[in-house]
């Protein structure tokens, strides 16, 4: 294998979600989500938008479609959006919703595109919201009946199954920092809440498994490498709080059946745990949540720097020049994944790894040609996966990479002020334009490699 090429039956995909692309929000019997009420709320959006039309794929996913064929592609990562198969939770599952999903799960597969479901892309039903949401148990209940309705429906043809993506920014974001849906700022609630959403990914497992048998079954979770900022003993610490909190409280128990002990102490130190035991943890939960993964889904955009403040807790700092950030402000840092995916293999040993999200978010004009040149994208994702392909020759078991994103998007907390895309989308009109980004990658794809061939100059077809 030569530096940057990949092995044969290495899987290409994009990846999206329902609540960021489709809209139709009110439409063919769809609920509320709870990014639909986050959204309505002044100041929650920092453009005041929301994702009522968002893309409109809802309507126009054949078009998509037919970008993901040009790109030639393997894989597409999608999510179902709960309320809109069951638009109150629990109880009667809404038939336009699966019709929905369906049609779009035979599209693809006559497209010769793989199709890979998300079941929980953070579009919580609002009615199960006004109940406890995921801080209730009674939620982890109803998700996996929602899995088992979907399943039901659609596991005769999809091989490939994520029960959640990122189950730190459902519970940190959501309901510690308050800058997701729901917008809680209850770090009580917050444990409880990613407990639930991974005690509903045992059971999710096992309904998926028995109603579509022989599939992959898995999880997606954010990673990020957590380093010190100096060498000071209290850095370090800090940023072994962090790794805890952000990488270890989730891979901990899903592979060995335990949350890590030092993230427990922690969080009892600093008042959001009243005992160790952990109260909202109850007898076979544990082994429930370590039900053995196919694959292990990888979203990695960035490394985390910190330093101590002066009570000791981690603070992310910035250690890079403004020009070496994206438009998040995320330091660009290819090698952080690398270094990530060798940790997963070392110290959890899952039997295959997709890096299911990577991309950056660049504000890119078009020049009066129509032309989107996004250097800086292809540059970024050129950086991530001569690091994925080290990472194989290394022996991580990776089997495949998913792009974030396929088209520019709703954005959560931004709006639409961040764009991912390959594909430009014009809000006003729909209209989708390919960057410079999407030729590379589908040179990138057609090679099964990234470096010199993949750097020749840029197809100009329009698809």
């Amino acid at each position: 294998m030569s530096e940057h090429s990949f092995p044969d039956g290495f899987l290409w995909g994009v990846a999206t979600s329902a609540q960021q692309i489709e809209g139709g929000a009110q439409e063919d019997g769809r609920g509320e989500s709870i990014w639909d009420r986050f959204a309505a709320s002044p100041g929650r959006i920092a453009d005041g938008s929301d994702a009522r039309v968002a893309c409109d794929h809802y309507h126009r996913w054949r078009e998509d479609i037919s970008l993901m064929k040009w790109l030639g592609i393997g894989t597409y990562r999608f999510s179902v959006a709960w309320p809109r198969v069951v638009p109150a939770g629990r109880g009667a599952v809404n038939p336009a919703g699966l019709d929905f999903y369906d049609s779009l799960v035979d599209a693809l597969l006559e497209a010769g595109i793989r199709p890979s479901v998300t079941l929980y892309h953070w579009d919580l039903p609002q009615a199960l919201q006004d109940r406890g949401g995921w801080g209730a148990r009674e939620t982890a209940e109803a998700f996996a009946e929602y899995a088992d309705a979907v399943s039901l429906r659609l596991g005769d043809r999809v091989r490939h199954w994520t029960t959640h993506n990122e189950p730190w920014c459902v519970a940190t974001l959501g309901h510690e920092q308050g800058a997701h849906a729901p917008g809680h700022r209850d770090p009580a609630e917050a444990l409880r809440a990613g407990h639930h959403v991974l005690l509903s990914h045992g059971w999710a497992t096992e309904v998926v498994r028995r109603n579509s048998p022989g599939a992959e079954v898995g999880i997606v979770l954010l990673v990020s490498p957590v380093s010190p900022a100096t060498t000071s003993q209290v850095d370090g610490e800090a940023a072994r709080r962090l790794d805890g909190s952000l990488n270890r409280w989730y891979l901990d128990p899903l592979f060995h059946g335990r949350y890590p002990d030092d993230a427990v102490a922690d969080r009892v130190r600093l008042g959001h745990l009243e005992d160790p035991d952990l109260p909202f943890v109850r007898e076979g939960d544990l082994q429930t949540i370590a039900v053995p993964l196919d694959f292990l889904g990888a979203n990695y955009y960035s490394r985390t720097v910190v330093r101590a403040d002066s009570a000791g807790e981690p603070v992310a700092v910035r250690m890079v020049p403004e020009r070496e950030l994206t438009d998040m402000g995320w330091e660009v840092f290819p090698q952080g994944l690398h270094s990530m995916l060798l940790r997963l293999q070392r110290e959890y040993r899952p039997s295959k790894i997709y890096i299911t999200e990577n991309g950056a978010a660049y504000t890119d004009e078009a020049d009066a040609t129509g032309r989107i040149a996004d250097e800086r994208r292809i540059e970024y994702l050129r950086g991530h996966l001569a690091a994925a392909s080290r990472a194989i020759a290394d022996g991580v078991p990776l089997a495949g990479y998913f792009t974030w994103s396929l088209i520019d998007n709703f954005e959560w907390a931004h709006g639409y002020a961040r764009r991912f895309g390959l594909f430009d989308v014009d809000f006003a009109t729909q209209r989708r334009r390919p960057k410079d980004s999407a030729h590379w990658y589908r040179q990138v794809v057609a090679a099964n490699a990234v470096g010199d061939l993949a750097q020749q100059p840029l197809s100009r077809r329009i698809p």
